[in-house]
């Protein structure tokens, strides 16, 4: 089987976005997004939020911006997740999980929390003065965000890799100290990507919120020329060559501009073109690039009912995933049912896990398939077909190799998925109780017997 990579990102909700947002990591990721054979993840991290801003209003407007900048910059939202974090309680419970094997003095050496300790100290302050357990606790709620999908790739700027790396650290040691063989977290990489665009803002230095420097996305057409309008230039009249390789205003139309239309404009610069002009013509190249998402993002933004709708259709594929991987978990830890884990799986794992079968067959078309059969003959899942019964047979080995189940429900029944790829479903159940009760007769049919 391929194995398709899983890619995740996460977007914090503390502000709006600007032009360099957009070429810098939206425009980007969107376009990483129509890879067919990556899983791609997009969130909303909203409670990574609340540590840096305690705004409720300027919180919630964000969010609502954010969502809508995605979605009019063309995310597709049935090719990817695209969720709140908030949307998912699977993942402050799975952070106490993991807060409770993350070593304390890992996250004394987390950037953020030296950053602030080194100022304070400089300042006389108290060295912890002003610092949040938020703050303080921000990599093991990233790791949370990243193991409970298992991604594999988690696309950052280097300022973020450490917090990937101690994704990795902490589910290491949990995979260490629970996994009895099992590796429940695959461990996640960090993914630079070089060739991503850091904009100049209208002084010269990169355009961020906090210069006071950005020229806004998806504001008015008027908003976006005024901002334009105060790009900083030199004073070279109209007539004189200009220096496109020192100039802010170039560098901004290069983002956006085809290589074609790129060299017209250097060569026009050269030859004494205006800087009204220059900047006109920057003006004129964004709003043809982006008026039509602009008139999207309104459109979402004075729906928020619609935009609400995809955010939780986003959270019930999301947690799809997590649910019945916290499940695993909880297990895994030792919080378990009395009735379900404790009583029915001490007298009947053993049974079950013996008395469960393969039984393998091969389809008119040629294609093999398999089911499995409980104990008392129960088909608890009927396998897709395949083409070589070789890798048939793989499949039901890795099924039952104690590796981590990826379990999805669908209405009244779920499926079976190994990396990243469908492998089985189940029959339609009575109500969903019955389906639950079916999931959980299939992880006991398919653990390893422990002599």
């Amino acid at each position: 089987m391929t194995t398709r990579t899983r890619i995740l990102t996460g977007i914090t909700t503390t502000g709006t976005p600007h032009l360099g947002n957009y070429a810098g990591a939206i425009r980007p990721a969107i376009l990483a997004s129509r890879d067919s054979n990556a899983d791609s993840f997009y969130f909303l991290a909203d409670y990574h939020a609340l540590i840096k801003c305690d705004d409720p209003l300027r919180i919630q407007r964000s969010r609502l911006e954010i969502a809508a900048t995605w979605l009019a910059g063309g995310l597709d939202v049935d090719r990817v997740t695209f969720y709140r974090q908030s949307d998912i309680p699977e993942i402050p419970e799975l952070t106490w999980l993991l807060t409770c094997v993350a070593a304390k003095g890992l996250l004394n050496r987390a950037h953020a929390y030296k950053a602030s300790v080194d100022k304070n100290v400089e300042t006389g302050e108290d060295p912890d003065a002003g610092i949040t357990m938020g703050l303080y606790s921000y990599p093991v709620l990233m790791a949370a965000d990243i193991l409970m999908f298992n991604a594999h790739k988690v696309p950052v700027g280097r300022d973020q890799i450490q917090h990937v790396e101690m994704a990795r650290d902490i589910g290491q040691r949990f995979n260490h100290l629970f996994g009895k063989g099992k590796e429940f977290f695959t461990m996640p990489e960090a993914l630079i990507e070089e060739s991503v665009a850091t904009l100049p803002g209208l002084d010269g230095r990169k355009m961020s919120k906090s210069y006071d420097n950005t020229i806004p996305l998806f504001s008015s057409a008027k908003e976006m020329k005024d901002a334009i309008s105060r790009i900083v230039t030199d004073s070279r009249a109209p007539g004189e060559a200009k220096d496109p390789d020192n100039s802010h205003l170039f560098t901004l139309f290069q983002a956006f501009a085809t290589p074609a239309q790129a060299d017209e404009f250097r060569s026009e610069l050269l030859q004494g073109l205006g800087w009204g002009e220059a900047k006109n013509r920057l003006f004129q190249l964004l709003d043809s690039e982006l008026g039509e998402s602009r008139e999207r993002y309104h459109q979402l933004i004075e729906r928020p009912a619609d935009l609400e709708d995809i955010l939780q259709h986003g959270a019930q594929k999301a947690r799809a995933v997590a649910t019945p991987f916290l499940n695993e978990l909880r297990e895994a830890v030792g919080l378990r049912s009395f009735v379900a884990q404790t009583q029915v799986a001490a007298t009947t794992k053993k049974k079950a896990a013996k008395a469960a079968r393969f039984v393998s067959f091969r389809e008119d078309d040629g294609s093999f398939r398999f089911r499995l059969l409980a104990a008392d003959g129960e088909q608890l899942l009927l396998s897709r077909n395949f083409a070589d019964g070789k890798i048939a047979g793989q499949v039901t080995k890795q099924l039952q190799s104690g590796q981590a189940l990826d379990v999805r429900n669908q209405d009244l029944g779920f499926s079976v998925w190994l990396e990243g790829q469908c492998v089985g479903d189940s029959p339609a159940f009575a109500d969903s109780s019955a389906r639950d009760a079916a999931i959980e007769a299939l992880r006991i049919a398919l653990t390893p017997v422990q002599e």
